[in-house]
């Protein structure tokens, strides 16, 4: 790492909002070609953090060729315009620019640092690559033969190979189930043509969301938003995804690998973040196994019994379906118990829900923390665009820990008797487990 760059990386990482969550002002920015951004100004360091996304991710990508949006994410920045890769790479490594991408299963993103000195040729470098990737042959296989050996080491990875076998299972053939990074035959028939359709077709101003956080006034960012994202089509091409609900059917499923503890992955449906029980499913989740060290399943399954380093679960909503997930990981011979504990607490929160401590509990922490989301320039531009891909609104900030504490102990118990069902559960566990078989 250059010098210029550990200089903007330290600098990056003291960055802090002054005061709580509620005192940072967020403007709504609209360029003379009305393209819009969230700014939040900030003059106390030289340095402009963007972060982008557009909708429609890896979910999207065709049958057979999966994997194209993240081969896409790796290479938009080999190149661009006149600017061969080796040179590309070296502007921004000279300049302490930092730009890259990324895909997810609904989304497609892009973040952008750099210091205020060099955000003309930033912005410009940013514009190349969305508008202009070269996509010449020898990136391009450099980077796919990076990408297969990730997936080959994926494929030896308990972890992974427990995700792909639960989405795989809740999921079945819908896009949600096929792996998002793509198999080594799939990545491999992926044309440098497919790669140019995906920008043309799939980056586009009525599908991109813009967030900057830094050291540039309303009107510098006015210019540089028609400037940098000016040239992408109007309008992406229309795609459907269709709605699912997961797979609830109660199974269990043993993966035999020869590895010294089980690795188990657990889910069933839940909810989406648009759905008006989001808020008591989220406080819920917390106490269920959530709140690291303070949830149920942490304490059941560490704390009591010594069964694993950790248990925990999440809320998991995605676009068009929602699930509730977890994990732990237990030695071999102690998989069967573990399984156990881990059904009777999902079936211990359907049936009788928190109690009034723990609600309180949880709404102190969970607004109480809050604040501590913001402490770096790319941690807010990364929640200012999530705010604005799930349309929460301008004031959402403001007003998100009232949503908490507005919770009842009336709504976390219906969420948790209406949502949480052990018959609905599916375990996957991989590694040579004693005491659990695969159901039919």
């Amino acid at each position: 790492m250059n010098k210029l760059l550990q200089s903007l990386t330290l600098a990056i990482s003291l960055f802090v909002i002054a005061g709580p969550s509620s005192a940072i002002e967020i403007k709504q920015v609209t360029s003379a070609k009305g393209i819009k951004a969230w700014l939040v100004e900030d003059h106390t360091n030289p340095i402009i953090t963007v972060d982008i996304a557009f909708r429609g991710g890896s979910a999207l990508d065709p049958a057979g060729k999966e994997g194209l949006a993240n081969l896409v994410s790796a290479t938009l920045d080999e190149g661009a315009g006149a600017i061969k890769s080796q040179a590309f790479q070296q502007k921004l490594e000279d300049l302490a620019i930092s730009l890259s991408f990324s895909s997810r299963l609904d989304s497609f993103s892009g973040s952008l640092r750099t210091l205020k000195k060099n955000q003309t040729i930033a912005f410009n470098l940013l514009r190349l690559a969305l508008t202009e990737p070269r996509f010449d042959a020898e990136p391009i296989a450099r980077i796919r033969g990076q990408i297969i050996a990730n997936i080959r080491r994926q494929s030896e990875n308990p972890r992974r190979i427990a995700r792909r076998t639960l989405f795989k299972k809740l999921f079945q053939d819908h896009p949600y189930g096929r792996p998002s990074n793509g198999t080594e035959d799939s990545v491999n028939v992926i044309k440098i043509a497919d790669l140019k359709i995906f920008v043309e077709q799939r980056l586009a101003r009525n599908n991109l969301v813009v967030s900057v956080i830094g050291d540039i006034t309303e009107a510098d960012l006015k210019a540089q938003l028609d400037k940098t994202f000016g040239a992408l089509p109007a309008k992406a091409m229309p795609w459907e995804l269709a709605e699912i609900t997961p797979d609830a059917t109660k199974k269990t499923i043993v993966v035999d690998k020869a590895i010294p503890q089980s690795i188990i992955t657990f889910a069933q449906p839940g909810i989406k973040r648009d759905h008006p029980d989001f808020f008591p499913a989220y406080v819920m989740n917390y106490v269920l196994g959530g709140g690291g060290f303070e949830s149920r399943l942490y304490e059941e399954v560490r704390e009591k019994r010594g069964l694993a380093y950790s248990a925990y679960s999440y809320l998991a909503p995605l676009d068009h379906a929602g699930i509730i997930i977890g994990g732990a990981g237990t030695a071999n011979a102690r998989t069967g118990e573990t399984v156990t504990v881990l059904r009777d607490e999902w079936a211990k929160m359907h049936k009788k829900g928190l109690n009034s401590r723990e609600l309180k509990d949880a709404k102190t922490y969970l607004t109480g923390s809050y604040p501590l989301r913001f402490s770096s320039s790319g941690r807010i531009a990364g929640m200012m665009t999530a705010i604005q891909m799930e349309k929460l609104g301008l004031g959402y900030i403001k007003k998100r820990n009232s949503l908490i504490e507005a919770v009842t102990l009336k709504d976390v118990n219906r969420v948790a008797a209406e949502m949480l069902d052990p018959e609905k559960l599916t375990m996957v566990v991989v590694g040579k487990p004693k005491g659990v078989t695969s159901t039919p």
